[in-house]
């Protein structure tokens, strides 16, 4: 496709649709574009990108990004593991068949199966300077392993391993199931050896014939400059074990939780901060020092500077999570109003009211500026 489509017009719905309705929009599309139902050209693609519209929209904090940005906010910032990987397809379909589809499709894990492990997911909380100077971490999680007695066989050394009857060594097996969309092929693993496609005669003493034993795990982990709360850090082949000997181990994802800051606020690269200054430096206009993540800055309030005006640092935001450069640090100006003031500063300051010429109408009433 030349460009992508709107997301909420992928799904059909009005942009202040709620999450039932776009679970059932999603619901109802998908399963007309399911493969095995629509064999029309493109029906894949369109079944793509209805799979990506839902992954943003079903997602608070993705659908956020999307509705301020567009499509900018995801392409640049969500890897295809971290766009799908808070979607349970499983939860939306039941048993018709999809979560293997959209496995291959989109090649994220999830349940796993007997040739690969489960995916694991951890939380990792860091300050918003961590972030933005990227940091090395430790996590600590418990995770399935193959079993040191038995090697990950499941069976006591020495004793005799056969294949299963009933798939016949593949460790899945497939049925037709009649749904009221029509009939789907179905693969599932074998119930009978639990997708291992061995027959165990005498079990492992020590993990029961699972060929796993469970067990706690630290792993260092790098967290790049840039990234945001939310996002998920992928490391290969650190999850669970697999359920038969041969298969892979599930992916371990780390999930960024970045700490709100007492001084700044985040909108994607850019940073927004809040600088009081006196009324005297707001009228006159005066060269202040701010700080930023890498140190005080020097930023120039010009003369007649309102309180609430937004001025903007260039280059002085978070870095490019995927791409060079940083954001910028926009500064609201706080113009800071004195509560109590000296008889000098009070003289000085109707003094500056009459020359300033505030009509009488606002003055009526009014002892003077401050009070």
């Amino acid at each position: 496709m030349a460009s992508k489509r709107d997301y909420y017009d992928v799904l059909g719905v009005p942009r202040d649709a709620d999450e039932a309705t776009i679970k059932k929009a999603y619901r109802k599309l998908a399963i007309q574009l399911h493969p095995d139902k629509n064999k029309e050209p493109g029906a894949e693609e369109k079944f793509k990108e209805l799979s990506e519209a839902y992954a943003v929209l079903s997602d608070p904090q993705k659908r956020q990004r999307y509705d301020q940005f567009g499509h900018a906010a995801i392409d640049q910032q969500y890897s295809a593991e971290d766009l799908y990987r808070s979607v349970n397809f499983e939860d939306i379909f039941g048993g018709l068949g999809f979560d293997d589809l959209l496995r291959q499709m989109f090649g994220f894990g999830g349940r796993g199966g007997s040739g690969r492990g489960r995916d694991l997911q951890v939380e990792q909380a860091i300050t918003l300077e961590e972030s933005f100077q990227g940091k090395e971490v430790e996590v600590r999680y418990w995770r399935t392993e193959p079993c040191g007695h038995c090697s990950g066989s499941g069976a006591e050394p020495g004793t005799k391993v056969t294949t299963c009857a009933t798939c016949g060594g593949r460790g899945q097996v497939q049925r037709l199931a009649r749904t009221p969309f029509g009939t789907l092929s179905q693969v599932g693993v074998c119930p009978a050896c639990g997708g291992q496609g061995r027959a165990i005669q005498t079990p492992c003493k020590t993990c029961g014939g699972q060929g796993r034993d469970r067990k706690q795990r630290t792993l260092t982990v790098q967290v790049p400059p840039g990234i945001e709360d939310g996002q998920s850090l992928r490391v290969q082949g650190q999850g669970e074990a697999p359920q038969a000997p041969g298969g892979v181990p599930g992916d371990l994802y780390v999930l960024v939780r970045v700490r709100p800051h007492e001084r700044f606020h985040r909108e994607g690269a850019d940073l927004l901060s809040e600088v009081p200054v006196t009324f005297p430096q707001a009228a006159l206009g005066e060269t202040i020092e701010v700080e930023t993540l890498d140190g005080p800055v020097e930023l120039h309030v010009p003369a007649g500077t309102q309180s609430g005006t937004v001025l903007r640092l260039r280059g002085r935001g978070m870095p490019h999570l995927r791409g060079a450069g940083r954001g910028d640090l926009h500064v609201r100006i706080r113009v800071d109003v004195p509560a109590k003031v000296s008889g000098k500063a009070r003289k000085l300051l109707e003094e500056l009211q009459e020359e300033l010429g505030e009509p009488e109408s606002r003055r009526k009433g009014r002892r003077g500026l401050f009070g």
